[in-house]
């Protein structure tokens, strides 16, 4: 079959000129963390490489799903795959915008050495800011659509549960971070009840993304809403849990006496799990209203 390509006045959209940025920003700022020398980087963390894997496999999957997705529309082939592509391109530009603003945030903070600041280092940061800026311009761009244009992910709901995503993607290097901490004792209770808190509502996560974005819905034994309705009701009870557990911790710091970084860690922890929980509650409200006016009608 014929390739169909974009007309000559598509390319000057501000869809296609600001996903052009997205990629070439993420390129620009993966490709300066991964020129830095040691010496540049912050040498009071011990396990630093943490946070630089977090920031540097942000950018690189944000790049290589932007690329793709960019290259799909400009040859206009993404009807031949099984995907909703409107929830597709919303989701990417929303997670895209929260997963940079983060790395953004942490590279600077956590991975930069702060003593010895050096031309490359500020330039990457840099870089990662515009990086947040293009992936929000997409999002503001996707959002000024038509409601039916920006499908279920582009909705309040939709937009919560790309919010308890990105929640959950930072739970990862925090809870790695933690158990590095440790320096080789036995993990708490605290900590074991939170990573299984924090993994259950992960994949609870990526699974309703998984059949929003595959249009599989339908398909469920029992309706769609009432699942969502169960899963936002276990995110709020795990996160309520794990939230408990993060404010516990900051009350231990000082009887403890914490290094700097570790308490670092529990802020940073204790304030993505404060804002999951939110998510989730809203999220159920959310369904719990969706599931009172279907049962009126």
């Amino acid at each position: 079959m014929p390739v169909i390509v974009l007309e000559a006045r598509d390319f000057l959209s501000p869809l296609f000129l600001v996903r052009t940025l997205e990629v070439f920003s993420c390129c620009t700022t993966f490709s300066l963390v991964a020129s830095l020398d040691p010496s540049e980087l912050n040498k009071n963390l011990q396990h630093l490489s943490t946070f630089k894997i977090f920031c540097m496999f942000t950018w690189c999957f944000f790049f290589t799903l932007t690329l793709l997705i960019h290259i799909l529309s400009i040859i206009q082939f993404h009807s031949l795959i099984p995907i909703s592509w409107k929830n597709l391109t919303v989701t990417s530009a929303v997670l895209g915008a929260l997963m940079c603003l983060s790395a953004a945030v942490v590279f600077p903070w956590m991975v930069v050495d702060h003593q010895e600041v050096s031309a490359r280092s500020v330039a990457a940061a840099v870089a990662s800011g515009f990086t947040f800026l293009c992936y929000s311009s997409e999002s503001y761009v996707l959002g000024s659509r038509a409601p039916e244009q920006r499908g279920y992910m582009g909705s309040m709901p939709g937009l919560l549960k790309i919010l308890q995503v990105w929640g959950g993607c930072h739970m990862v290097p925090l809870v790695v971070e933690e158990v590095q901490a440790l320096a080789g004792g036995p993990p708490g209770w605290q900590l074991w009840v939170s990573c299984v808190s924090y993994g259950v509502c992960v994949l609870t996560s990526l699974l309703t993304l998984l059949v929003i974005l595959g249009d599989s819905a339908g398909r469920c034994c029992l309706p769609f809403d009432r699942f969502l309705a169960g899963f936002s009701l276990l995110g709020v009870l795990l996160y309520m849990l794990a939230t408990v557990i993060c404010f516990t911790k900051i009350l231990q710091l000082k009887d403890q006496n914490m290094d700097n970084k570790t308490a670092q860690v529990v802020v940073m922890e204790t304030v993505v799990a404060t804002i999951t929980l939110l998510a989730y509650t809203v999220d159920l409200a959310f369904s719990i209203k969706l599931l009172c006016d279907r049962s009126l009608t």
